[in-house]
């Protein structure tokens, strides 16, 4: 692998120079050769490769433990599949404010999302055993959908959510000991900044009366952003923001999960704001 990194720096060194082929009338100008960027070859024939055997090993292991464990030794598979991505990939993670939040302890982690990058950053620095909610749609692929049901994660059908049912799921996984995992946005972002949070799962917190804590994810778009398939190494720092307590209320409404939700979007674009880079 070392050689054909040295083999693709070479050539990316000829393709940014101007020579000469001796005793010939050719002349070979740098506007004349396109190499991809070097980060490009190194995505496709070593990253990739080697996320695919990381993906099929730890994932049979996982679907395998899926016939006799609820999720536990999966989610395990899933630190470990992340902690390699992250070292294969050269994404170096600083992890800040883990002090504010108490072990043992089920909350409702609510991140931004820049790439998906920031997936393997939140399992592989967070201590706790996660669940994520999930678009309906990934329910209907026959191993997947079972295996991510039979671990716990939740469904919902953004077009006919059942809130209902959701919350009775919900509250079957805190009596386990299980936290959640949220992108608010919906999407990952596309220009870097945090978008508008969106209130359902905020109202099923408010009604499940878990504390929520904000994280806020910053540098994986410097790694890959949404719409590049090639990846760099980066530095990334991840901020654990102190637990917020929802509002106790007997019959929680729309606008007050509007309210907590700009309120944990106001803590974690600020963090993104300060700490991001103008323009990444």
């Amino acid at each position: 692998m070392m050689n054909l990194e040295l083999g693709i720096w070479n050539l990316e060194c000829v393709a940014n120079s101007k020579f000469q082929i001796p005793n010939s009338k050719f002349q070979i100008h740098n506007s004349n050769l396109r190499f991809p960027p070097f980060h490009w070859w190194r995505t496709v024939f070593y990253l990739i490769p080697a996320i695919t055997i990381y993906t099929i090993v730890l994932g049979a292991a996982s679907i395998a433990s899926s016939l006799v464990d609820r999720g536990y030794f999966a989610h395990r598979c899933a630190r470990a599949w992340s902690w390699l991505i992250l070292k294969t990939t050269g994404v170096r993670v600083r992890v800040e404010g883990l002090e504010r939040i108490a072990p043992g302890t089920t909350y409702v982690f609510v991140s931004n999302h820049q790439s998906i990058y920031d997936t393997p950053v939140l399992f592989a620095s967070l201590p706790y055993q996660l669940r994520i909610i999930a678009k309906a749609s990934l329910a209907r692929f026959p191993v997947l959908g079972w295996h991510l049901r039979r671990g716990g994660h939740l469904f919902v059908d953004r077009h006919h959510p059942d809130r209902a049912g959701i919350l009775r799921r919900w509250r079957a996984l805190v009596s386990q000991g299980l936290s959640l995992m949220i992108y608010a946005e919906g999407t990952r972002s596309a220009n870097g900044r945090v978008g508008r949070f969106k209130g359902g799962s905020f109202l099923l917190a408010i009604e499940a009366g878990l504390p929520i804590v904000p994280l806020a994810v910053i540098g994986t778009r410097n790694v890959m952003p949404k719409g590049r398939l090639r990846t760099e190494p980066a530095d990334v720092v991840l901020v654990i923001h102190d637990p917020i307590q929802p509002p106790a209320l007997e019959a929680p409404t729309p606008r007050d999960a509007k309210a907590l939700a700009d309120r944990v979007h106001a803590i974690v674009s600020a963090a993104v704001d300060t700490r991001q880079p103008s323009g990444v």
